[in-house]
C-alpha cells in the first residue's frame, strides 16, 4: 500500500493520468470568448450583463455535476467489486481442484490454467480486443481456434470448466456434493461476467449527457458577462479556471464511467490477471496431503 503513495507535490503537478488534456479544447473556447468579451468591454460596448447569472444557477450546475460523478464512480467501484469477487472464486476454485480432485496433475494444471484463461478472456471481451496473444499458453491450439470463433470466449471457457467438473464426478474423482459447491463456484464466475457486460452495455443516458454539456458551455459562456465589469482582464484568468474546474469534473466521470479501458484511470485488469497466474503458478507447486500419503503411506500427517 506504501508504494502507491505518491509525494503531495509530485501529484499536484502530474500531467500524466489527468484531464488537462481532455479539457484544454474546452477550457481554451471560454478562455477565447472571454477575451473577446473583455476587449469589447474596454471598447466601450456595454457587454456587462450581471444579469446572466441567474440563467443556470451555480446550485443546479453543481448538483448536476456531483450526480453525474458519483453515478460514474458507483460504475467504477462495482466493477471493481465484481473483479474482487472474480479474484476470491478463481482461488477457491483452485483450491478445491487441486485438493479434491483425484487425477493426475497433469489434468488439474490444465483446469486450473482454464480458471487465469477465464480472467484474461473476460478482461480482453469488455475491452473488445482479440485474445489470441494472451491465451496461447494456457490453452490447447483446439481450444484456442475454438475459442477465437466465439462471440463470447469467457461463456466458452465457463463451459469447459463445468463439462470438466462433470467428467470427474462420473469417473468418481470427485462426490456429489464437491461437485455441487465447484458448480457454484463456476455459476458466481459466469455472474461476474454478466455482471461486467451490463457496467459495459449500459451507458448514462444520453439525455442526460447532452443536457449537462449544454448547461456547462451556457455557463461557462455566461460568466465574462457577469464579471467583467468588476474585474475586467481579470476576467480572463478567473473564466479560464471556472471552467478548467466544471470541465474536469464531468470529464472526470466520463473517463470512469467504462472502468474496463486501458486508460490510467481505468481498473488494473491486467495487473489483476496476472495476480491470479502467479497464485495459480504458486498453488501447483503444493503437494496435497492426499497425494503424500499415497507416494508415502507408512507416514501419517499431523495435519489430522
Amino acid at each position: 500500500m506504501a508504494e502507491d503513495r505518491r509525494p503531495w507535490f509530485k501529484t499536484l503537478f502530474c500531467v500524466r493520468g489527468s484531464v488537462i488534456q481532455a479539457v484544454l479544447p474546452r477550457v481554451g473556447m471560454c478562455t477565447g470568448f472571454s477575451l473577446l468579451i473583455t476587449l469589447l468591454h474596454n471598447a466601450g460596448i456595454p457587454v456587462s450583463w450581471p444579469v446572466l447569472g441567474s440563467v443556470v444557477p451555480s446550485l443546479v450546475l453543481g448538483l448536476l455535476l456531483v450526480f453525474r460523478t458519483n453515478a460514474s464512480y458507483e460504475r467504477f467501484w462495482e466493477g471493481r467489486k465484481l473483479w474482487g469477487t472474480m479474484i476470491n472464486t478463481v482461488r477457491n476454485l483452485a483450491r478445491q481442484i487441486w485438493v479434491s480432485v483425484d487425477t493426475s496433475r497433469g489434468s488439474k494444471e490444465q483446469a486450473l490454467k482454464l480458471l487465469v484463461a477465464f480472467a484474461i478472456a473476460t478482461k480482453q471481451h469488455l475491452r473488445q480486443q482479440p485474445c489470441q496473444h494472451e491465451l496461447r499458453h494456457l490453452v490447447s491450439s483446439t481450444q484456442l481456434d475454438k475459442l477465437l470463433t466465439m462471440n463470447s470466449p469467457p461463456l466458452e471457457i465457463a463451459f469447459w470448466l463445468g463439462d470438466y467438473l462433470q467428467v470427474q464426478q462420473l469417473k468418481g474423482r470427485i462426490n456429489p456434493y464437491q461437485l455441487q459447491a465447484m458448480t457454484q463456484q463456476v455459476n458466481t464466475l459466469v455472474d461476474v461476467l454478466g455482471g461486467c457486460e451490463r457496467i459495459l452495455k449500459t451507458p448514462l443516458p444520453l439525455s442526460y449527457s447532452i443536457h449537462l454539456k449544454q448547461l456547462l458551455v451556457m455557463y461557462c459562456m455566461a460568466l465574462p458577462f457577469q464579471v467583467v465589469n468588476e474585474l475586467n482582464v481579470w476576467t480572463i484568468p478567473v473564466v479560464a479556471l471556472v471552467a478548467f474546474a466544471v470541465f474536469g469534473v464531468e470529464e472526470i466521470g466520463l473517463e470512469i464511467e467504462n472502468p474496463f479501458g486501458c486508460d490510467l484511470n481505468d481498473l488494473p485488469l491486467n495487473a489483476i490477471c496476472q495476480t491470479m497466474e502467479r497464485n495459480i503458478q504458486d498453488l501447483v507447486t503444493l503437494t496435497p496431503s492426499i497425494e503424500k500419503n499415497e507416494q508415502q503411506p507408512w507416514q501419517i500427517t499431523t495435519l489430522y
